[in-house]
């Protein structure tokens, strides 16, 4: 299993402009075999983050969705960025 989680830094003014520019990314990640989860959403303390986490299946996976990355509008977007990509060797249960 592959997770990627981490945010973003965007100008406060145009936070919800870009994630409404994510919605078709999101919908379309959400269709790709081996997607588990896709999250793109505003920090509820900070007006300028967005929090970014994802789950696939395998690095095959995440590979054939993520092709080139962001566009170019939302690369423009995107001040700052702290987003990791971690292989997770096996799971369980909290607790």
């Amino acid at each position: 299993m592959i997770i990627v989680a981490g945010h973003l830094v965007v100008d406060p003014d145009t936070r919800q402009a870009y994630l409404a520019g994510c919605v078709p990314v999101v919908e379309e990640a959400r269709r790709t075999q081996g997607c588990q989860g896709f999250s793109v959403s505003a920090d509820l303390l900070d007006p300028a983050q967005v929090n970014i986490f994802e789950r696939w299946e395998s690095r095959a996976a995440l590979d054939a969705f993520r092709g080139d990355g962001p566009s170019s509008d939302q690369r423009a977007a995107i001040r700052d960025a702290d987003v990791t990509e971690y292989e997770v060797a096996g799971r369980h249960p909290p607790g």
